[in-house]
């Protein structure tokens, strides 16, 4: 959020104090008077006498009362505790300078920068992240910062880790360590190509960093609650120490999107695997994983096929619970996780961005937003299958000034939230199995870090295709994005399919692939105005049946079309059969998908090569597509011949 003055942040601030204050059955305090909170945005104030008791004003909120005892417990030194301060001084730098009360990163300089998108950007090998193009503030301090930092996680967070580690290969091991160690640097992190194989490695070592973020937060909060009881307590006349600036408006600080529960899943065990203390404990355990695992007697028919009958990455993808209206918030104490706890209770949010926008349009409200400070964005290319709006609709409403107060203790809010500079220090995390315009776009407009950001690169292959086919990728001019699916339209329908039909061989047995689904309907329309063709679909809207009719009047050649949306394909997977001509209205997304298409016709018994034709449209803007699929070097050549 860019500010030009203080002028509108002031009025919104003292309003919320005016509110939290003149609420019903609730009267000010006097200025003299002043009320720490006794853990981090406590929905409820805490009283500090001069014995130092705790009492919570609801005796029902029994969650409540046992935090506060953990927190009374881990509030003790110890030989043990002061060993690992004593341990960590010289690693909690990261941390503080960023997200510190007195952040040493945010300035006028850098945050002008990123609103103008002045960025000074320098190529760089990240370890086993491979090649990456590196941005940062086009101020003179930034140009020559470093993507790979010191790993400043709190030991006793590292060390499942570190044991897990002793038993994974070296490669896993140099990937999750130079992730850490990239994260560690507090910028942004967009790994532009993340395969599936490595998800699992890259997931533990985000969740690492995340609970390590809630840590030292959460200790932060704690020291400060110490060192005002012990002022109260020595010197009750004494005004409290004014460097306790803490917290957020609201509690949670990590959210984390995901496309379906199944993920969900997997990210939860991938936080709680960093957390297995003998003391430690899951709450709510049996109903997490009957609301985000199959029911049970359930038997996923993906996972126990047969290898091969699926394509991996569809495995992968869709196993378990793939229900994509989901929202959950998860508070995280010293000794348990406790999922299933109301968002301004909870430390870290996991949801699809379809089940946080209900969320938000229900309530009319997104103040749980406000204080996010790591933002992760998981399977970005599963993301951009769904409805790519909520992605945009849930960004909207991030480091947003709350609309109310929500009894947040304004004495304890770290400054830089109060200025509304939270847009310029949170830090996003994107992971995506390849890249896209809408990925790229969030990329570029949405990622504002002062401390810089991070996107991979890959030079990828040609994808693999069978022998002897010769794909025949067909041009078309276009200068402006915005005209590129009208420019597409008119040279389909007044070149390509023209040609196609007065061809006796090439207009049946002929499959129609439609990535974008604004593109599938207008084909889908142009066909039902066509008369004498005859033609059937599969979008991912069609029913179980449709698709039965689909594929077998298409197969035994009553249907000489087949419209095939790319999103279909993505949710199916299935193998169509009777194909002899392929037209790719636009290259798919998924590179696999362009090989897997070619390679069907010889599902067929007989087919030669040279029955099979293939044509690909594209223009320049689909680069990111032509790339994948041609390859690097071809995609190069083939928009510089044009």
């Amino acid at each position: 959020m860019a500010i030009d003055d203080g002028t509108s942040v002031t009025t919104k601030l003292l309003t919320l104090l005016n509110v939290s204050a003149t609420k019903i059955g609730k009267r000010k305090r006097p200025i003299e008077e002043f009320v720490p909170a006794g853990k981090l945005n406590k929905r409820k104030s805490i009283s500090f006498s001069e014995t130092v008791s705790i009492k919570t004003l609801e005796p029902d909120h029994q969650d409540q009362e046992e935090e506060e005892k953990e927190d009374e417990t881990a509030a003790v030194e110890t030989p043990e505790r002061e060993e690992e301060e004593a341990t960590i001084q010289n690693t909690e730098d990261h941390y503080e300078n960023h997200f510190g009360p007195s952040s040493a990163v945010v300035s006028e300089q850098g945050r002008l920068a990123v609103d103008q998108n002045s960025w000074t950007t320098f190529k760089e090998t990240v370890g086993k992240l491979g090649p990456a193009v590196v941005a940062v503030p086009n101020i003179p301090q930034a140009t020559t910062s470093k993507v790979l930092a010191d790993i400043d996680v709190l030991p006793k967070v590292n060390a499942p880790l570190k044991k897990r580690q002793s038993r994974m290969n070296r490669n896993q091991v140099e990937l999750q360590n130079d992730v850490l160690s990239a994260l560690c640097s507090r910028k942004d992190l967009y790994l532009s190509s993340a395969p599936v194989e490595s998800r699992q490695a890259t997931r533990q070592a985000i969740a690492l960093h995340a609970l390590n973020h809630i840590s030292k937060k959460r200790r932060r909060v704690l020291k400060n609650n110490e060192r005002i009881a012990h002022s109260t307590k020595s010197k009750p006349d004494a005004p409290p120490p004014e460097d306790v600036q803490d917290q957020g408006f609201t509690r949670p600080s990590i959210l984390i999107l995901l496309p379906f529960r199944n993920s969900a899943l997997d990210w939860f065990h991938a936080i709680t695997s960093h957390t297995p203390s003998p003391e430690f404990q899951i709450e709510n355990n049996s109903r997490f994983l009957a609301e985000y695992d199959l029911p049970a007697g359930v038997v996923d028919r993906l996972a126990s096929a047969d290898p091969g009958t699926y394509p991996f990455d569809h495995v992968e993808t869709f196993k378990g619970n793939v229900d994509d209206n989901f929202r959950m918030g998860i508070k995280m104490t010293r000794k348990t996780v406790k999922p299933f706890t109301e968002f301004y209770g909870c430390d870290l949010i996991i949801a699809s961005p379809l089940g946080l926008r209900r969320s938000i349009e229900k309530e009319k409200n997104a103040d749980y937003l406000s204080s996010i400070e790591i933002m992760v964005v998981d399977q970005m290319d599963a993301l951009t299958m769904q409805n790519w709006e909520h992605v945009k609709f849930v960004l909207s409403h991030l480091n947003k000034l709350p609309k109310e107060s929500h009894d947040t203790d304004f004495s304890r809010i770290k400054p830089w939230y109060l200025d509304g500079l939270a847009p310029y220090l949170r830090q996003t995390v994107l992971l995506s199995a390849f890249e896209t315009p809408e990925t790229r776009a969030l990329y570029n407009n949405e990622l504002k870090n002062v401390a810089g950001k991070v996107r991979t690169e890959k030079r990828w292959q040609p994808v693999q295709i069978p022998a002897g086919i010769d794909p025949n990728f067909v041009h078309f001019d276009c200068t402006s994005p915005q005209d590129e699916a009208d420019r597409r339209f008119n040279y389909f329908t007044s070149q390509v399919l023209p040609t196609v039909m007065k061809s006796a061989v090439q207009s049946t047995n002929t499959v129609i692939f439609v990535p974008s689904s604004f593109d599938f309907i207008q084909v889908h329309n142009h066909f039902r105005k066509s008369p004498g063709v005859t033609f059937t679909v599969l979008s991912e809207y069609s029913s179980n049946a449709d698709i039965s009719r689909a594929r077998l009047s298409f197969f035994k050649g009553e249907k000489n079309f087949l419209l095939i949306s790319e999103r279909f394909h993505f949710y199916k997977r299935y193998k169509i059969r009777g194909i002899r001509n392929l037209i790719f209205y636009g290259l798919p997304d998924h590179p696999q998908y362009f090989s897997e298409f070619l390679s069907y016709p010889f599902l067929d018994d007989g087919v030669e090569p040279s029955d099979v034709t293939c044509r690909a449209m594209f223009s320049k803007y689909d680069w990111f597509r032509l790339e994948r699929v041609a390859g690097t070097e071809a995609a190069l050549e083939l928009v510089k011949s044009q």
